[in-house]
């Protein structure tokens, strides 16, 4: 068999298992910055709930002094009638007074129904509170379970960059040069198995990366030669069916 594509399907073998393990410690990494971005988003929700209570508690002390203020002020008109000289005059306090009166219900219906939204919003300070200290406990049990995955799969990938590196040695450097383009563009994929259809001749010949049409003759030099033979659309590196077989009995 062709030693030069022995090599580099041995090669494929561990890129694959590398990306693989690459793969689940983006995982890993990515798992911290999801929860992390979830605390946020808990901590903003929290802020605003804040706000708004502490926005409803101004407003209702605002509306006690203001009640104070027009009830002491009311207190003082009622005073005036007992002074009052005329009719007029007497008509004119009382008309005030009633004016000042028709306010404070107003306002009195304000601060209760603001007296309402202070209990709805501290219910939902407090959810607020949970879903954030739920997340931090989360962040914290995802944080250990990763590192310790993150451990493992660094020591898997460190263990599979040496094996590389060994079988990376029995490969010409003009065609491991190639390998290393093309995996880097495919995670991983370097290589495609020609696919043959049709029970009998002619055959059809279909690149079993990007399954676009393939030329005879790249099965036909693959058969009798040791050469590289690339895909004409996605540049991955050709091998037969038959070769993989044989490369991984090696």
């Amino acid at each position: 068999m062709a030693q030069t594509l022995a090599g580099l399907l041995k090669l494929q073998t561990v890129e694959r298992d590398l990306a693989h393990v690459r793969s689940r410690l983006r995982v890993q990494h990515n798992a911290v910055a999801i929860q992390q971005r979830k605390i946020d988003q808990a901590q903003q929700t929290l802020d605003l709930q804040n706000q708004q209570h502490i926005n409803r508690l101004k407003r209702a002390d605002q509306l006690d002094l203001d009640l104070k203020t027009k009830e002491e002020h009311v207190a003082k008109l009622r005073a005036n009638l007992n002074t009052a000289k005329t009719n007029k005059e007497y008509a004119a306090v009382l008309t005030e007074i009633n004016t000042f009166k028709a306010d404070n219900a107003k306002l009195e219906e304000e601060a209760l129904a603001v007296m309402s939204q202070m209990e709805s919003s501290k219910g939902e300070v407090d959810k607020a509170k949970e879903a954030l200290a739920a997340a931090q406990t989360r962040l914290e049990q995802i944080r250990q379970a990763s590192a310790e995955e993150i451990e493992r799969l660094s020591a898997m990938e460190s263990e599979l960059l040496a094996k590389r590196d060994a079988l990376a040695g029995d490969v010409e450097p003009e065609a491991l040069n190639l390998f290393n383009r093309v995996v880097g563009r495919y995670e991983g994929e370097a290589m495609a198995v020609i696919e043959i259809h049709g029970k009998k001749p002619p055959h059809t010949y279909v690149c079993g990366g990007c399954f676009m049409g393939l030329r005879a003759e790249h099965v036909n030099a693959l058969r009798v030669r040791d050469q590289i033979r690339t895909c004409d659309n996605c540049g991955r590196i050709l091998y037969l069916q038959e070769q993989a077989e044989k490369a991984t009995k090696a």
